[in-house]
């Protein structure tokens, strides 16, 4: 059986889980998560504790005990505490304004780029260079957050552009003659 697998996902006192033959939710303070289950796994609850089991020993099902573990406690994290991811604008005249469910970016484009934000994400701006991006879905959070990137990623010779706070953007010499 997969490692990760193995361990148990311990559930906080305010959390409570609905299992299902096909689907598995979680519903914390900060709201509610559902995830499907496959054929090849079963989920058990004991006491404040969640076990993945295989149904099968195939090499698949093993696979899928491991994934299926670790999304079960990203959703048990983000019902709880939640997840964030901090973008940082590098380069001169780059903003970001958040409006509501909107974030306005000027990039340098002869025009203003506005994102619109899914149900269940927020955006924040503390100041106009740096972008914080809060949801209890860690796969939503994380795609916004490329998504936001993507309008325009770090360039390699000024390293300017849409970058995660914590991320090292490696500079290119530029040609000599």
């Amino acid at each position: 059986m997969s490692r990760i697998g193995n361990f148990p996902v311990v559930l906080p006192a305010n959390v409570e889980v609905q299992l299902s033959n096909t689907e598995i939710s979680v519903k914390g303070p900060l709201g509610t998560l559902k995830q499907s289950l496959s054929a090849q796994v079963t989920v058990e609850k004991v006491e404040n504790r969640l076990r993945v089991k295989v149904a099968n020993e195939s090499t698949a099902a093993n696979a899928m005990s491991g994934t299926l573990r670790a999304l079960v406690a990203n959703m048990v994290r983000g019902v709880t505490k939640g997840y964030e991811k901090k973008l940082t604008l590098v380069g001169v005249g780059y903003r970001a304004q958040a409006q509501g469910d909107k974030l306005n970016l000027t990039l340098g484009f002869s025009h203003p780029v506005v994102h619109h934000m899914p149900k269940g994400i927020k955006v924040e701006t503390p100041t106009q260079t740096e972008i914080l991006i809060k949801g209890i879905d860690r796969q939503v959070v994380g795609q916004v957050a490329a998504e936001v990137r993507a309008y325009r990623s770090p360039e390699p010779y000024k390293g300017k552009g849409v970058r995660y706070s914590d991320e090292q953007v490696v500079l290119k010499e530029t040609k000599k003659k």
